[in-house]
C-alpha cells in the first residue's frame, strides 16, 4: 500500500466541514492485521470483515502491480460490492478491484504509468489512460497520486453537493475541479545513449521549437532518409516526428502557460503554434482543457463558495488495507 492516497482519502472523508449542516462520513480503517505504509505502521480499526457492512469501500493504491493482490482483500472487496458497496479504487488499487472482476466489461483508469500493465493483464477492462477519474456509479477509479484527490472530492460532490465539496477543496488548499485529463502530466522520453541517431536531434528540435520544422529539416540534421527517421521515432518515442513535434510544441506551451503572464498569442508563438487559435485547438484536443483553464488550474485558482444543502445521512466508508511488500 502507498501511504499517500491513504492519508488523502482520510483527510477528505475523516474530517467534516465546520458548518456542515449534518452528519459526516464515519471512517474505520480495514486491514488483517497491522502493515507498514512506506515507512509508517498503520493499525486497523477493523478486519476485513468489516467491509461488507460498508456504505464505501476505499481501496488505495498498491505497491506492486507486478503480484497479484492479496486473496483475502480481494475478497473482501468482491464481497463489499455483492453486498451493494460503493467501491472507490485509488491510482494503483485499481488492480484489486480488477481482480475482484468489479472492472469487467467497464471503462476504468490507473496511473498512466500503469495503464498499460492493466489492460494487458486484465483484457475484460477497458482501460482509459487520458481522464483524472471514472465514475460508474457503484465502481469508481482514478488515475495517480493527485488525481486519488479529485476522485474523492467528486465522491464528496455526489454525496453533499458541489457547495460542501468546495467547502472541503478549500479546507485542504486544492482546486475543487480539475479540468483535463493525464495527459497534462505525462512528459515524452529522450533517448540518452549517445549513440542512438536521436540523441544529439531531439534537442536540437527542443531547441527550436519556436520554428517550423519538417520532417525533412529533422531528417536531414539526422544524416537520416525520412524512413529511417520515422523507424527511429517509432521506436523511441511511440509516434511519427510531426506527432512528436506537435507534443513538445504543447509541453512548451504548458511550461509557459505555468510559469509566465505572456498572453497566449505570445506563448503559441514561442512554441511553434504560430496563433492563439491553433494552440487552443490542440491543448484541448490534446490535454482537454482551454489555454485559460489550463492556467488557472496551475497557478492557483481560489475555490469557490455557495449555499449549504441539506443532508440527511452519512455513508460510513472504509479503507481495506493488506500486507503487502
Amino acid at each position: 500500500m502507498l501511504h499517500l492516497e491513504l492519508a488523502l482519502a482520510y483527510e477528505v472523508f475523516g474530517s467534516a466541514p465546520a458548518s456542515l449542516p449534518g452528519p459526516w462520513y464515519e471512517v474505520d480503517v480495514c486491514g488483517s492485521r497491522p502493515v507498514r505504509v512506506g515507512r509508517f505502521l498503520l493499525e486497523p480499526d477493523a478486519g476485513l470483515d468489516r467491509l461488507p457492512y460498508a456504505d464505501t469501500v476505499i481501496v488505495p493504491a498498491v505497491a506492486d502491480t507486478v503480484a497479484d493482490p492479496p486473496a483475502e482483500l480481494v475478497a473482501a472487496v468482491r464481497a463489499a460490492h455483492e453486498a451493494g458497496a460503493r467501491v472507490v479504487s485509488l491510482c494503483t488499487g485499481a488492480f484489486v478491484l480488477a481482480a475482484a472482476g468489479l472492472l469487467d466489461g467497464l471503462r476504468a483508469t490507473t496511473h498512466w504509468a500503469h495503464t498499460g500493465e492493466l489492460a494487458t493483464r486484465y483484457p475484460r477492462v477497458r482501460v482509459d489512460p487520458d481522464v483524472l477519474y471514472v465514475d460508474n456509479g457503484t465502481v469508481l477509479t482514478s488515475a495517480g497520486k493527485a488525481a486519488a484527490m479529485d476522485l474523492c472530492l467528486h465522491v464528496v460532490r455526489r454525496d453533499y453537493g458541489p457547495a460542501i465539496a468546495n467547502l472541503v477543496a478549500r479546507r485542504l488548499v486544492v482546486p475543487p475541479h480539475r479540468a483535463g485529463g493525464q495527459a497534462q502530466f505525462v512528459t515524452t522520453p529522450v533517448p540518452t545513449q549517445d549513440s542512438h541517431p536521436l540523441a544529439e536531434l531531439l534537442p536540437w528540435a527542443m531547441r527550436r521549437l519556436d520554428q517550423p520544422l519538417t520532417v525533412a529539416d529533422l531528417a536531414r540534421q539526422a544524416n537520416l532518409s525520412e524512413r529511417q527517421l520515422a523507424r527511429h521515432f517509432r521506436s523511441v518515442t511511440g509516434t511519427t516526428p510531426l506527432q512528436w513535434l506537435l507534443t513538445q510544441r504543447i509541453r512548451r506551451a504548458q511550461e509557459l502557460l505555468e510559469s509566465t503572464d505572456d498572453s497566449v498569442d505570445m506563448i503559441a508563438s514561442a512554441a511553434g503554434m504560430g496563433t492563439a487559435t491553433t494552440l487552443r485547438r490542440h491543448l484541448h484536443r490534446t490535454v482537454g482543457v482551454t489555454p485559460a483553464a489550463y492556467r488557472r488550474t496551475f497557478r492557483g485558482a481560489r475555490a469557490g463558495s455557495g449555499r449549504l444543502p441539506p443532508c440527511d445521512s452519512a455513508s460510513r466508508t472504509a479503507a481495506g488495507t493488506a500486507d503487502l511488500p
